[in-house]
């Protein structure tokens, strides 16, 4: 599939099946890389290539962890200066 056609019909684009190839990957980045608007974001995929190729390629997410993350934080927050530890780990273990 050419660029071309992507362009034309974004919706023949479907994620869980591209295994992209460091070509196509430098293709999408030169082409963006053209626009001066987008030369700080084609800059940063193309420093960090392996991210970008692993979050492409693999199924895995961490989604669920930042999740997490978020929702620790979020009561941390909210119990700033008004308890200790015991009270916060009863609050984040209470929760789930």
């Amino acid at each position: 599939m050419t660029l071309d056609t992507l362009l034309a019909d974004p919706a023949a684009i479907r994620l869980d099946h591209i295994r992209p190839s460091a070509s196509a990957v430098k293709l999408v980045v030169k082409t963006i890389a053209s626009n001066k608007e987008f030369v700080g974001f084609a800059r940063g995929i193309s420093e960090d290539y392996e991210a970008v190729r692993n979050a492409l390629t693999y199924e895995w997410s961490n989604g669920q962890l930042e999740g997490q993350v978020n929702r620790l934080k979020l009561i941390k927050r909210g119990m700033y200066g008004r308890a200790k530890f015991d009270l916060l780990r009863a609050r984040v273990l209470h929760s789930i």
